[in-house]
C-alpha cells in the first residue's frame, strides 16, 4: 500500500488541462435558462448591467458531449492506477468555488485545472479508497475570476450489508406539523400570514416578506415531474437502485423532492403527471410518493 500511494502522490501537481478556452463567451441565453432552472430571480442577473450567477463558474468551461481537446493523460493515468489496485468504484464527495471577480456576458474564459491532491487510503462506509481533488483556476479575459475544487472518492465497494430501515426523517419544531399531516394522509403546505405566499419545505418565516405568522394548505396531490435523477451509486441497505427522485411541482406551484413509483425508473420524464399517495415503507414510516401516469 505504501508503494502504491508513493505513485499516487506523484500525479499531485500535474496538470490536466493547460489554457483550457470555454466553448461559448459568457452571454445572456445561458444565464437565463440557468436562473430559469434554479428559480433564481434576483434582478442582478438580468438587463443592463447583468452579471452571471457565481454558481455559474464551472458551467463556462464544460466541454459538452464533444468534450475539450486539450486535456493532458494525467487524470486518465491516475484513474486507471486506482482501478488496477481493485479501486474501481467512483462517487463524487464534494466541491468548493472561490469567486474573485464577477462574470460579465462577453467575457472569454480560459482555465487550467491540475491534480491538487490524493489522499492516503481511506475507509469510508462506501468501502476504502483514496480521495482525490482536482483545481481548477477559471480566468475571464486572462484575470482570475475564481477556482473550482472538485473532489472525488475512488473506491473498492464494502460488502453490501442487508436490507435495512429507511433513515429516519428529521423532525424539529419547525416542520413538525408537516410530519403530523402526513400521519393523517395530508400534505400540508405552509401559507405566510403577512402576504399569502405558499411554501415548502416548511419555513419558521416567509423568504417573500420575513412574516413568522402562517397557517396551512392542504395539498390536491396532483402534480408533475419538473425534474428527476435516477440513483445507481450509492448503495445504501434500505433502498434497492436503480429508482427514480423527482422534484416534483405540485398543482398549487411548490415543489418538493420524493420518489416516483408505479413506473418504471427509465420510464420517468419531466413534465409526467403524477398522483400523491403515502407509502408505508416500515412498520413505523410511512412517506408522501407519487405515482406516475403517461405524459
Amino acid at each position: 500500500m505504501t508503494e502504491l500511494y508513493e505513485q499516487l502522490t506523484t500525479y499531485e501537481g500535474r496538470p490536466t488541462s493547460t489554457s483550457g478556452v470555454g466553448k461559448d463567451l459568457v452571454n445572456t441565453p445561458m444565464i437565463r435558462h440557468w436562473c430559469e432552472a434554479m428559480g433564481d430571480t434576483n434582478p442582478a442577473y438580468d438587463g443592463p448591467g447583468a452579471v452571471a450567477p457565481p454558481t455559474m463558474l464551472q458551467a463556462w468551461t464544460m466541454g459538452g458531449l464533444s468534450g475539450h481537446t486539450d486535456r493532458s493523460g494525467a487524470y486518465d493515468e491516475l484513474s486507471a492506477l486506482l482501478d488496477g489496485a481493485g479501486y474501481t468504484s467512483i462517487v463524487a464527495t464534494d466541491c468548493e468555488q472561490e469567486y474573485l471577480r464577477p462574470l460579465r456576458p462577453g467575457d472569454r474564459i480560459t482555465f487550467d485545472a491540475v491534480i491538487e491532491s490524493v489522499s492516503p487510503r481511506k475507509t469510508t462506509k462506501l468501502g476504502t479508497g483514496h480521495f482525490v481533488t482536482t483545481r481548477m483556476d477559471i480566468r475571464a479575459d486572462g484575470q482570475l475570476a475564481g477556482t473550482h475544487r472538485f473532489r472525488i472518492l475512488k473506491y473498492a465497494p464494502a460488502a453490501r450489508e442487508p436490507k435495512g430501515t429507511r433513515p429516519r426523517p428529521v423532525i424539529n419544531r419547525d416542520n413538525a406539523g408537516f410530519w403530523e399531516g402526513v400521519g393523517r394522509h395530508r400534505l400540508l403546505i405552509q401559507r405566510c400570514g403577512g402576504c399569502g405566499t405558499l411554501r415548502l419545505p416548511w419555513l419558521p418565516g416567509c423568504n417573500d416578506c420575513g412574516s413568522p405568522e402562517w397557517d396551512t394548505v392542504e395539498a390536491c396531490g396532483a402534480g408533475t415531474v419538473y425534474s428527476y435523477v435516477v440513483m445507481h451509486h450509492p448503495p445504501f441497505p434500505a433502498f434497492d437502485p436503480p429508482y427514480a427522485v423527482a422534484l416534483i411541482e405540485l398543482a398549487e406551484g411548490v415543489r418538493m423532492i420524493s420518489n416516483v413509483v408505479g413506473v418504471p425508473y427509465d420510464k420517468v420524464r419531466i413534465g409526467m403527471p403524477v398522483q400523491l399517495e403515502f407509502l408505508r415503507v416500515d412498520p413505523e414510516l410511512e412517506l408522501p410518493v407519487f405515482r406516475g401516469g403517461e405524459v
